[in-house]
């Protein structure tokens, strides 16, 4: 079930088709993506996380088509990914790095992304007292944190959050849902987050429900 606002779609997934061996994930699908916050919300093994990898263009579809802000994964890729942000909460790629080196890796790609921003969102985070620490030495929250900050400064036109909620203590997530209520009047922005459940006080854009 996808329920959208009638906003101009920013994002435009038509007929999108990808499977696992043994595993028919989407056959399909199609969503209109517009400004804004989008949830997907799905239980275990519905497919969130491989959903946000293909809205990246990180994963290959069997078929379909994904057209952001007017370009074409298939025929513009890297244009394409230029334009989303997405960083798997899980990955390694830059536990070497202390946050700051993360912002200025990632302000490299991003054109747009406000240095301007990060006190406030590393203070609202409760990052600051871990700003010098490499990120392997950090929390699986706080390892969060930092992407977490990074996305809302990058203002990329599609910014992808997997269960941007996951091992954050109450104020910081009563902090993210501060900010991307921030983003709900977004004209040229859309977030999509993937959640077991729909956020309390989030005001959305739409939602693409994948079922329990």
């Amino acid at each position: 079930m996808t329920q959208a606002s009638d906003r101009a779609a920013l994002l435009l997934v038509s007929r999108l088709n990808f499977s696992y061996p043994g595993l028919d994930l989407f056959q399909d699908f199609s969503a209109r993506i517009a400004p804004g916050v989008t949830l997907v919300r799905g239980g275990d093994g519905r497919g969130k996380t491989t959903l946000l990898n293909l809205l990246a263009g990180l994963m290959p579809a069997r078929d379909g088509v994904l057209e952001l802000n007017g370009l074409r994964l298939d025929s513009e890729p890297e244009n394409y990914r230029r334009q989303v942000f997405f960083i798997d909460p899980r990955t390694e790629a830059y536990d070497q790095m202390t946050p700051p080196e993360v912002f200025a890796a990632l302000a490299e790609r991003y054109p747009h992304f406000d240095h301007a921003q990060l006190p406030a969102l590393t203070e609202g985070l409760s990052l600051t007292p871990h700003l010098e620490k490499k990120l392997f030495m950090l929390s699986t929250g706080s390892k969060r944190k930092v992407y977490l900050a990074a996305a809302f400064a990058a203002h990329a036109t599609l910014t992808l959050l997997d269960d941007p909620y996951a091992s954050l203590d109450r104020a910081s997530i009563q902090f993210v849902a501060a900010t991307l209520n921030a983003h709900a009047a977004d004209a040229d922005q859309a977030w999509v987050v993937a959640m077991y459940e729909t956020p309390e006080a989030v005001r959305l854009a739409g939602t693409i429900d994948l079922g329990d």
